[in-house]
This record gives structure tokens, sequence and C-alpha cells, in this order.
């Protein structure tokens, strides 16, 4: 045998390998911020996704037309940006060959994602994207997080009936969809409930903006009871370290997007007392939930956060859907997604019509740097 047909042997045993290991391999992608303003939203949610696919590989993997296949997660960072969420999307549907993906985290990104992903028939589960145009863009769209006018309302709900304010302002970032959707629906709940707006401030790209003293400034004059900022940790935490040194010491809320420990890193005190919707508690007693943050913890060596838990869950139940359906074809998967129904980390996890989960909200306080369970708001 010459040299030539040797070398030409070899490879050909290697393209068949290849092959081999690829036709053994389910590839799902994981759409999150790695790098950017929301980077511990995404360090978070990659943890907990992979922590979902190794339990599934533990098992086995996954049957499918007879065989045994492993999971693979293919991991790409948004950097937080909607057009960097669309290029990485179409990189793992036309070039890895995913078959499913979670994510984007951001409303924004997700929103920019989904139709790409309806239009190839991909599942797509969004583990904490709230917006409520996000499952609007079509069947393959779900995910496991609460949304909007929930999250809103829940958090005048708690201003109003627990804090018993009636004076309310709002400063928020009018240029992202997350941001703008919770000002919105605090708004409307709260003058609901009897009281009233007393100043609205909005700045443009929370990213970018670092002075938030004019609003501050106006918000002040009006004389709130309550400043409420639906609003991501970085800002939410700079704007009352300036609402403090102004003089503005009313009580404040956000929604879920607080939910970083670089909130109390960047607020230290001006964040104390501070409450916000979330989708769990590492203080629940749930079986689940408590086994869960221990695994976490010896893996990664710090508490999850809810960013975890989501991504966890929305990875376990696509991973589940994958397994009943015993087939990567799209349009199976979305069938069996759609008849989920189970206890996950964050609670009960069934859709609705609009492929969204009926859930409950937990309010947390910072309180001497560290979360506080308050209590759990249920949908009416």
């Amino acid at each position: 045998m010459s040299k030539r047909t040797i070398v030409t042997f070899v490879m050909l045993l290697l393209v068949i390998g290849c092959g081999k290991n690829q036709q053994a391999e389910i590839k799902i992608g994981g759409i999150f911020p790695l790098t950017g303003s929301a980077a511990t939203f995404g360090k978070s949610s990659q943890q907990g996704m992979q922590m979902a696919v190794d339990a599934f590989n533990a098992e086995g993997g996954i049957l499918i037309d007879g065989q045994k296949k492993l999971v693979k997660a293919v991991f790409d960072d948004t950097e937080g940006k909607p057009e960097q969420a669309t290029n990485v999307c179409r990189k793992q549907i036309d070039q890895d060959g995913v078959v499913a993906i979670v994510g984007a985290v951001m409303s924004k990104n997700s929103l920019a994602i989904a139709p790409i992903a309806q239009g190839k028939q991909i599942p797509m589960i969004s583990s904490a994207s709230t917006n409520p145009e996000v499952t609007q863009k079509g069947d393959y769209i779900f995910r496991v997080c609460f949304i909007d006018p929930f999250q809103g309302t829940v958090m005048a709900d708690y201003a109003v009936k627990n804090l018993q304010v009636q004076r309310a302002a709002i400063l928020y970032d009018n240029g992202n969809d997350y941001n703008k959707g919770l000002a919105n629906f605090f708004e409307q709940r709260f003058r609901e409930l009897g009281g009233t707006i007393v100043a609205k401030e909005a700045f443009t790209d929370e990213d970018k903006t670092v002075d938030f003293r004019a609003q501050l400034t106006n918000i002040k004059a009006a004389q709130p009871e309550f400043l409420y900022l639906p609003n991501y940790y970085t800002a939410s935490a700079t704007i009352l370290v300036q609402a403090r040194e102004l003089g503005l010491n009313v009580p404040a809320g956000g929604g879920d997007g607080w939910d970083s420990p670089k909130l109390v890193e960047i607020g230290g005190e001006a964040v104390e007392g501070g409450v916000f919707s979330n989708h769990f508690s590492r203080e629940e007693p749930r079986e689940k939930v408590q086994n869960f943050i221990q695994q976490y913890q010896q893996r990664y060596g710090t508490e999850p956060d809810a960013l975890a838990s989501l991504a966890y869950d929305a990875a376990y139940v696509m991973l589940l859907a994958i397994k009943q359906a015993k087939s990567t074809d799209g349009a199976k998967i979305r069938d069996q997604l759609k008849d989920i129904d189970l206890q996950g980390v964050t609670g009960n996890i069934s859709f609705d019509e609009e492929r969204n989960p009926i859930k409950s909200a937990a309010i947390l306080q910072i309180q001497n740097g560290q979360q506080k369970y308050l209590t759990t708001i249920y949908p009416e």
C-alpha cells in the first residue's frame, strides 16, 4: 500500500469517525450576554443550563430513533446587543446545527432572535425575557419566566398594599423594551389602586448613561413616597447612589433585573431596604430548590441567582420535550413543549395558549447586603 493510499485511508476513517460523533450528539444552543453590562446574568444562565445538560447526559443521554445520544450545549455571547444576538442565532442554527435554543436573556435580544427561530422552525425557550411580545413572534417560541404585565402589577400591589404609599415616581430607560414595559404596567396598576404617579422620568441606554442627577432632581421636587426603577442592576444601583446623595431617601423597588450581586457591590448602603420582584427565593424550603442550590454551590462555589435557576428550568424543559418527542424534528419538539407540566426550580411550569407559564413572583428585599424573602404574590 502506497504512502498516499495510507494517508487517504486514515483521512477517510477520521471523516467517518467525526460523522459518527456528530450523529451521536444533540446540540442545543445557549444564547446569553456573557460580556457587557448584564454579564452576570449570562454567566449564571450558562452555568444553570450546563447543569441541566449534564443531568441528562449522566442518565445516558436521550433516545432518538433507537439510539442514545448525548447532549452538547453550544454557547454564544450576545454582548447584550440585539444585532449580535441575531448573528449568533443564525450561526448556531446554520453552522452549528442546533435543534433547539435556550435564550435569550434580555427581552430586546429575545425579540431579535425569535423571528429567526420561528422562521427556521427551531423551538426556542427564553429563560428570562419578560416582555409579552416575545412569545407572540410565533408558535415555536416559549418562555419559563413570568411576564411584565404580572411583574409590574406585583410591585404596584406591594407598594400600595404593603408599604401603603400613594405617591410614586418612575425613572426608566426608554430605549429598552423590558424597562418600558415594566414602567408602563407599574404605572397602570398603581393608578388603578388609587395612587398617583407624581413624576415619570426617562433616559436612553443604561449601558452608557452614568449621570441621572437631572432626572432625580425633578423627581425629588415632586415629593414621591416610592421610587420605581424598572432597570437592570448597574443602572438601578447607580441611580440609588445618586438619589441618596441628593437627599431622595424614599423606599425604592424594581424588577428581576435587580437580581445580581453587583447591585449591592455597586450600590452599597444606597440599595439597603430596596425591594424587587423575582422568580424564586433561595430561602424557599422546597426540596427541588434546596437540592439545586446545593449542587450549584458545590460546582461553582457560589449561590445561584434567579437567572441560573431559570436557565436550568428552561434547558431541562427543552430536553424533556426532545426526550418525549424521541426526535430532533422541530415540530415534534414544539408539540411536546405545549403539553409540559412539571415542578421546576422556579415553580410550576406549564404553558398557556401564548406559551407563557402561569407563575407566582417572590418579593425580595436587600437587608444587610443580602437578599431576604418577604412574600410571594400569586396571579389573580
